[in-house]
């Protein structure tokens, strides 16, 4: 029987069965701790690969903490980190930035459909000249790839941004808790969307593709690691793990074979089918483009409210925007997006349940 599926958020996904088995075999004997054993190293050298460049990683187990390091390494107390006004650091991670950095300032900015607007970081970046020391200084600039929205940063958008930041000397930072779905929806390299284009830190998410608790703070500009505050950071949050072996497996099973990219696909896929099942049932288009794993729409709270009654998980409308996000997984199936579009119908036609 076809499940009900949760399309609250990726995060609700249960992980691969590859990922499964190889952590199921990184249990087998023992190994160094602390990232010392032969699957860290690996898969450090699996990164290196990956992005095509030197570079240096460290595994941690969320997003917000990955995030909030890469952050710490890139600022210093008194910096300012710009963003998108919905920027998952500014809007979602409990002021977790401002505590890994020691209480650097993180500004949301206006953004068009949760991307940065480059003229608009031009003039936040003018408002501020000549402020110092009387308030926070911009230090880093930070986008989601994909955004917030679904929307997947391009090349030479992120190179625009990236440009500006430089001539003022910041740093570019990357929330990259969905960068498999963008790499997959824009059929590019990870370097390409990545430090090919400024980003000089990035959190790599694998968490919301297939994975558990598995995450990586990547430092492209290895400047930032000169000494040891990097990895005193990353003890003092709590970060350095004694076990890493089962991340690192976890990174190694996702990138044999480009599974990762494949499971990106899967999901960017069924998003695709979602969002054209949805507009066939109650003519609503999807409130932006459907580019990566992400779905935007207004559907009528009785709706929704049925689905739920029905089984499937949606969460409640964003109180800002009235829109309902439903985002798919690796796994999620045409068979699931399809029970989902029928049971959509039978509720707008008002049909029993069963």
């Amino acid at each position: 029987m076809t499940r009900c599926r949760d399309l609250s958020s990726d995060t609700h996904a249960g992980a691969a069965p590859e990922v499964l088995a190889a952590v199921n075999a990184a249990l087998r004997g023992d190994a160094p701790a602390y990232g010392n054993d032969a699957l860290s190293e690996r898969a450090a050298r699996g990164l290196r690969d990956l992005f095509e460049t030197e570079l240096e990683a460290f595994a941690v187990v969320s997003g917000t903490a990955a995030n909030g390091l890469a952050l710490a390494i890139a600022t210093p107390p008194f910096g300012e980190v710009l963003c998108q006004e919905s920027a998952h650091v500014a809007d979602y991670e409990a002021g977790a930035p401002e505590f890994f950095t020691g209480g650097a300032k993180v500004t949301p900015l206006a953004s068009r459909a949760g991307k940065l607007d480059p003229a608009g970081l031009k003039h936040a970046l003018a408002l501020r000249d000549g402020a110092a020391p009387h308030r926070s200084q911009p230090a880093v600039v930070s986008i989601a790839q994909a955004n917030e929205y679904g929307l997947a940063y391009r090349p030479d958008e992120i190179r625009e941004l990236a440009g500006i930041a430089r001539l003022r000397g910041l740093r570019m930072h990357m929330d990259g808790a969905r960068l498999a779905n963008a790499v997959a929806a824009l059929r590019t390299s990870p370097a390409d969307l990545t430090w090919r284009s400024g980003v000089d830190v990035m959190s790599f998410g694998l968490t919301k593709n297939g994975c558990i608790a598995a995450e990586f703070v990547v430092v492209f500009d290895r400047n930032l690691c000169a000494g040891v505050g990097a990895e005193l950071r990353r003890k003092r949050a709590g970060h350095l793990l004694c076990k890493e072996r089962f991340v690192a497996a976890q990174l190694l099973a996702s990138l044999e074979g480009d599974r990762w990219i494949a499971w990106a696909r899967q999901a960017n896929a069924a998003a695709q089918r979602l969002a054209g099942r949805i507009t066939a049932a109650t003519g609503l288009g999807p409130a932006f483009p459907v580019e990566t794993n992400q779905v935007f729409v207004r559907l009528p709270e009785a709706a929704r409210q049925g689905l739920v009654a029905r089984g499937f998980g949606i969460a409640p409308p964003d109180p800002g925007s009235g829109l309902v996000r439903l985002v798919t997984s690796f796994d999620t199936s045409p068979a699931e997006v399809d029970l989902l579009a029928d049971e959509l119908e039978a509720v707008l036609e008002g049909r029993a349940e069963g």
